[in-house]
């Protein structure tokens, strides 16, 4: 066996471990963050409900432990209550329902979770601005806020939910809408360097561009990591399902703008571009989205440029497996030093359920497993 196949292997068998013995205590419920060792269990809208379960229909699909496809398929049966209250629901619907009913349908064809996925896509293209052409984020976080002109790098990831509506109805108005957000962070989220704006505030009533924003980066000109690991993996999969060159060549300029920051350990700092004051802790959880982003990008590109992206995605999954995962301690979390929310001061050292669940879909698709739930 090649050393590349062992540690692959190694680590394959570590997460199926692993989520067997913490599945016990999490069940079917929205873990989110671990402290001191144990995930804190968020409600059902929290913007990350669907990556526990997401995790699970990973292991399951290689498994086929029906205990895990059990717990998998109560959390999108919870889900069901979040989807009827309209004022919980923002522009992570796609983050929800494409790790839960997307998944459940591909793998085993369940209508009930397409009818599920396919509600989620319609009230998702509802947020979609017709005069600025971009998602709307969030709804207000306090009474009398207004954050109807914001949108957020993070959507990318939300696209997949409505090109494979179009792609399983037939109807091209959620691809469109799609293609429309991609091409609204074209223009305004990537900078000419490769580095990634946050948040952009436009005027909801004009569309105008009023303003970048620092959001979870450490200001308006810095480069938060997570949000250029969107970017990449966002990017890839809008070509992925347009064929539009302009979404590809953007995610080669992110991705090499992301590679030449990294450290060597491959594990990227929170912020890319910060003043000698500020910290600068690991965030993990934006090395394993970015590893399955440079994955997917390396089965995109031409036979001479994909080595590349497939070394470098390689590269960060191992870091992450051989130096920042815990496998037979304590912690429930898969992978270590996270970080959230640097700005907030929210889980800044912590393992956190995005990170463990992109590093369990980078690993799947190292095995070979190139099936996406996207």
């Amino acid at each position: 066996m090649s050393e590349q196949l062992q540690w692959i292997n190694e680590a394959w068998m570590q997460v199926t471990k692993k989520v067997n013995r913490t599945s016990k205590r999490i069940g079917a419920n929205f873990p989110h963050a671990s402290e001191n060792g144990k995930y804190i269990l968020e409600e059902p809208y929290w913007w990350t409900a669907g990556f526990w379960p997401g995790l699970l229909w990973q292991v399951y699909r290689d498994t086929k432990d029906d205990s895990l496809r059990q717990l998998a398929e109560k959390c999108e049966e919870k889900l069901d209550s979040v989807q009827h209250d309209y004022y919980r629901l923002d522009h992570d619907m796609g983050f929800m329902w494409t790790l839960t009913s997307v998944a459940h349908y591909k793998l085993l064809g369940n209508e009930d979770s397409k009818r599920r996925a396919l509600l989620a896509a319609n009230l998702l293209m509802g947020r979609f601005n017709v005069n600025g052409n971009y998602i709307r984020a969030w709804n207000p976080w306090t009474e009398g806020e207004d954050n109807s002109g914001v949108a957020i790098i993070d959507c990318l990831m939300n696209l997949p939910l409505l090109y494979w509506a179009s792609e399983v109805t037939g109807d091209p108005r959620f691809k469109n809408a799609a293609k429309k957000h991609a091409d609204t962070v074209l223009k305004y989220f990537i900078r000419n360097d490769g580095g990634v704006h946050h948040i952009i505030r436009f005027d909801p009533e004009s569309g105008e561009m009023l303003e970048a924003m620092g959001g979870q980066g450490n200001g308006r000109d810095s480069a938060w990591s997570r949000g250029t690991a969107w970017a990449i993996y966002g990017l890839t999969l809008s070509y992925h399902y347009t064929g539009e060159v302009k979404y590809l060549e953007t995610a080669k300029r992110v991705a090499h703008f992301f590679l030449s920051h990294l450290p060597e350990d491959f594990v990227p700092d929170w912020d890319f571009r910060l003043p000698d004051d500020v910290d600068s802790p690991k965030d993990s959880s934006a090395g394993a989205i970015a590893a399955c982003g440079l994955l997917l990008l390396a089965d995109k590109v031409t036979a001479a440029e994909s080595p590349i992206y497939h070394r470098a995605g390689e590269k960060i999954l191992q870091s992450l497996y051989k130096n920042y995962g815990d496998w037979e301690g304590s912690e429930e979390g898969l992978i270590l030093h996270a970080t959230s929310h640097f700005p907030e001061g929210k889980y800044t050292d912590n393992p956190l359920i995005y990170g463990d669940y992109y590093f369990v879909e980078g690993l799947a698709r190292l095995k070979g497993n190139k099936d996406l739930f996207w």
